[in-house]
């Protein structure tokens, strides 16, 4: 008896610890094999961010992508994307990883993509976006010390060009295309870029198709059985 509540306060402690880390809480015994990751909020950096700002770890989502390619019980990933952006060096690492990964991949933009969520959103196999989701394309920033030399503007440029060379390459968009949305001037208030909503991020070829979970979940059941095939 004794050894049952152990294990079962134990079993709480880990639960809780999922929803506080990761987000993650187990609804069901079901078992799934597609692998559900979230990014949501800001993408954080080399720098920790204040504890009231909702944010993505990329320590945590590292060893999860990982498990993704490693696990035999994993057959896919869906990543679900609420994000205002946020480090660009964290969350190119970061959709590095997943266009790397071997397995079907499937992403769902359901609030907002934005900035450096771009390339997140286009880093699966499939992309979706929900009819109200907004994804906002920009130059890149730098917050802290700029040194104003020559030096310091080729850098940001060759910056840009990562970001917009893993755009154009995992999608149907043109280089020319996202520089002239990144430099539009009558869009943002106080600032430069586009604004996107739903159907206009497929019609430019930045995401595949407008959709929900359940297109989502569908279209990476069909990947699946594809590549199992």
């Amino acid at each position: 008896m004794k050894k049952n509540l152990i294990k079962k306060f134990k079993k709480n402690i880990d639960v809780s610890e999922n929803i506080k880390e990761l987000g993650n809480f187990p609804s069901s015994p079901f078992i799934s094999d597609i692998f559900t990751m979230t990014i949501i909020g800001q993408i954080e950096g080399h720098t920790v961010l204040p504890p009231q700002t909702k944010s993505t770890k990329y320590e945590h989502v590292f060893p999860q992508l990982v498990n993704v390619e490693e696990n035999p019980n994993i057959k896919g990933l869906l990543v679900i994307l609420n994000t205002v952006g946020g480090d660009v060096e964290a969350g190119l690492a970061i959709a590095e990883m997943i266009n790397s990964i071997t397995k079907p991949t499937v992403s769902l933009v359901v609030g907002g993509g934005h900035s450096i969520g771009v390339p997140l959103a286009v880093s699966t196999k499939y992309s979706f976006i929900s009819p109200t989701a907004t994804m906002i394309i920009h130059p890149i920033r730098m917050n802290g010390l700029v040194i104003g030399v020559p030096q310091t503007f080729t850098y940001f440029q060759k910056m840009q060009d990562r970001i917009l060379n893993f755009i154009t390459r995992n999608s149907r968009v043109s280089k020319e295309k996202l520089r002239e949305l990144m430099l539009e001037t009558d869009e943002l208030l106080n600032d430069m870029g586009t604004i996107l909503i739903g159907q206009q991020a497929v019609e430019l070829g930045l995401i595949n198709e407008v959709g929900g979970i359940g297109d989502a979940i569908r279209k990476l059941r069909e990947l699946i059985d594809k590549a199992n095939a």
